[in-house]
């Protein structure tokens, strides 16, 4: 996808894929990932979501990967944190006690930039990609995190209704992405409550993967 059409979407404050209050699924079911605290949770095109603040209430590191410098600052002022800023090539690294953000393009992320990751939490990275995006990204975070376990949640609507993001995902292109690297596991899949955005009957799935 172009990154201005990201950009723009910041720049605007057009971001109604962004949650004000931590995910719920993530408060009733990451546990089932059965981390100790300390551990690092990477996640991918985070925005300034408030599950960072979650997660790092329950003790956990975060690393985070996202395209927008607004969405960045912002999410170290609703922190609270003043982060220190270093450039690594084309990235900029912002850190503060445990939480590193990297701004820049994910793709240009690499795992020793990156560093040791216990697991991925992904809300809102592979339903914000395109399919032809898919694949290579799978393949990606796999590489950038030494395939660590992932907990993830996808949507399924009618995707003639609306283009998207965020995209249907169905369950065989989630098995199709994962399942060579992965056990995929289906934990919970409900309907939306109000639809998506409001206007659609969707569905959520929320998803654990543990490497093979």
């Amino acid at each position: 996808m172009d990154p201005d059409f990201w950009h723009r979407k910041w720049a605007d404050n057009q971001i109604g894929f962004h949650e004000g209050e931590t995910n719920a699924l993530l408060e009733a079911h990451f546990g089932r990932l059965d981390l100790a605290r300390g551990s690092r949770v990477f996640l991918p095109l985070c925005g300034k979501t408030r599950d960072i603040a979650w997660l790092l209430d329950q003790g956990f590191c975060v690393a985070g990967a996202e395209l927008s410098a607004t969405a960045i600052k912002q999410l170290f002022e609703d922190l609270g944190l003043a982060p220190e800023i270093t450039t690594i090539g084309s990235l900029d690294r912002h850190s503060a006690p445990g939480i590193d953000i990297f701004v820049g393009d994910i793709f240009d992320l690499t795992a020793e930039k990156l560093g040791p990751v216990d697991a991925i939490y992904d809300r809102a990275a592979l339903v914000a990609l395109p399919k032809e995006m898919r694949t290579a990204y799978a393949a990606h975070l796999a590489s950038l995190t030494a395939t660590a376990p992932q907990f993830l949640i996808t949507f399924t609507y009618d995707q003639s209704k609306m283009d998207g993001p965020p995209f249907s995902v169905s369950e065989d292109e989630v098995r199709r992405l994962y399942e060579i690297r992965y056990e995929v596991t289906n934990m919970l899949r409900k309907d939306l409550p109000g639809g998506l955005k409001g206007q659609f009957d969707a569905t959520e799935d929320l998803w654990l993967l543990n490497p093979k």
